[in-house]
């Protein structure tokens, strides 16, 4: 296990496509609403294609999912761009992910908090991601290969929960590792009917909302 140091990490300069490239994506999913500044630079400065199969490496740019194996994939930058700005409505010190993946949700949010605890439950996908986050300089994510809706109680409370696979309802053990002021993102839902949902403790309950429909992969049973 690698040591981990609070250090938020820096991405610009990293890859090898052009400004141009990214600044076409990134003025797409701004006109769709992606305004926030700070997650703007972020995916601005983040090199996708470093996160997908060479053969798909030509498409990292497009505002569409793509598979990283295992039957997952990489989220539409969109999305991954919505749910970043609807977590940080405010700072956020300690975030919880859900579903590392390829670790590119993880690396947007490193920059942005001062720790994140990201929970896969692959076993390949979580050793690939946590090499790869490595490579890019970032240090104040804890890996964990694990079932991410029990949450993780050792690092709680959280100020923020982000979930990238959808489940039928919020675990009540999220709601417990959710610190009072906190913010749960996630899908819920199933079959043709998903929705991304925000849910905020305050300290006379929960407020929930719904976002928008979705589309992600189904809640996994067991690890692998």
């Amino acid at each position: 296990m690698y040591t981990q140091q609070l250090t938020k990490p820096q991405y610009a300069g990293r890859g090898m496509t052009s400004d141009r490239t990214r600044g076409r994506l990134i003025e797409l999913i701004k006109s769709m609403g992606v305004t926030n500044k700070a997650v703007l630079s972020v995916m601005q400065s983040l090199p996708r294609h470093i996160f997908v199969e060479e053969a798909l490496a030509s498409r990292a740019y497009e505002n569409t999912a793509l598979p990283i194996g295992h039957g997952q994939t990489i989220s539409q930058p969109y999305t991954v761009g919505l749910m970043t700005q609807t977590l940080f409505n405010k700072p956020r010190s300690k975030v919880l992910e859900i579903g590392t993946g390829c670790g590119y949700q993880t690396a947007i949010l490193a920059p942005l908090c001062d720790e994140v605890v990201s929970l896969e439950r692959i076993v390949k996908l979580h050793r690939r991601a946590r090499d790869l986050l490595y490579d890019l300089g970032v240090r104040n994510v804890k890996f964990r290969h694990g079932d991410g809706f029990a949450g993780m109680q050792d690092f709680a409370p959280y100020n923020g929960i982000l979930a990238a696979a959808v489940s039928e309802d919020v675990p009540q053990e999220l709601i417990d590792q959710l610190a009072e002021g906190g913010r749960v993102v996630m899908p819920v839902g199933k079959d043709q009917r998903q929705v991304l949902i925000v849910i905020d403790k305050t300290s006379t309950g929960l407020i929930e909302q719904e976002i928008e429909a979705v589309r992600f992969v189904p809640r996994l049973a067991g690890l692998g």
